[in-house]
């Protein structure tokens, strides 16, 4: 199963989504299942309760920085996101929670944050 796939199912199964897209990443970091999870509880529904960034690409920067990742590989992480999700980074536009459009679903933004990322370390 792809890593995008394993994180929708974590998300499917209890986590949220930052937690979601952290867990599918275990293996690629020095720390526990219950350290992953305190480190993403407050990143779901966005950064502020829909306020700012969404959840998954939080925890895709995360483990990004756990694997070596630099400012470039950030920079291009955001973008590569961005471009998938329909233009935008932001919970709230994401969901659409003021427009009424929704962007991009939670399970996409999970699944692209983690494409997003396997383009930039490998699988």
């Amino acid at each position: 199963m792809e890593r995008a796939e394993k994180a929708v199912n974590f998300k499917h199964n209890g986590n949220n989504c930052c937690q979601a897209v952290l867990m599918a990443y275990a293996d690629k970091m020095d720390i526990s299942v219950q350290q992953i999870k305190r480190l993403g509880a407050t990143f779901g529904a966005g950064m502020g309760c829909f306020e700012s960034t969404c959840g998954s690409l939080c925890a895709a920067q995360m483990v990004l920085g756990m694997t070596g990742g630099s400012i470039r590989s950030a920079k291009l992480l955001v973008e590569g996101f961005r471009s998938r999700a329909g233009g935008s980074t932001i919970c709230r536009e994401l969901k659409g929670i003021e427009t009424g459009n929704m962007l991009c679903t939670c399970d996409d933004c999970v699944r692209y944050a983690s494409e997003c990322l396997d383009n930039l370390i490998g699988k």
